[in-house]
């Protein structure tokens, strides 16, 4: 299965038969956050990147990242048909299972 996330000249994409972008796993091995990872790849999309906010609620084997963006913003992260939401949750799966977190959930609040 590949995720492809797409908007302007941005474009992510992962192939879960594969290993993640050599950018991906290298940031993750270095100390960067999975939810710095979403909150970068949501910023990218959104007219407003200052009205997004994620925040994590972590359990014992769950931790579920909660992100918040303007109004007019919540379109474009959720895409035509879930398309870029699903990709995001792809990513986000992928990237928790790498760095060894655990499952990871996302939640978007309006």
């Amino acid at each position: 299965m590949i995720a492809k996330l797409h908007y302007n000249s941005v474009q992510f994409q992962f192939n879960s038969h594969s290993t993640p972008e050599p950018g991906i796993l290298f940031q993750l091995r270095g100390g960067v956050l999975i939810k710095d990872l979403v909150e970068n790849i949501v910023k990218a999309l959104v007219d407003d990147p200052e009205q997004v906010e994620v925040s994590e609620i972590k359990g014992r084997t769950t931790s579920v990242l909660e992100l918040s963006v303007a109004k007019g913003d919540l379109g474009k992260v959720i895409g035509k048909r879930g398309r870029n939401v699903n990709a995001i949750r792809i990513i986000l799966t992928a990237a928790s299972a790498t760095a060894g977190k655990g499952r990871t959930v996302l939640e978007i609040l309006e």
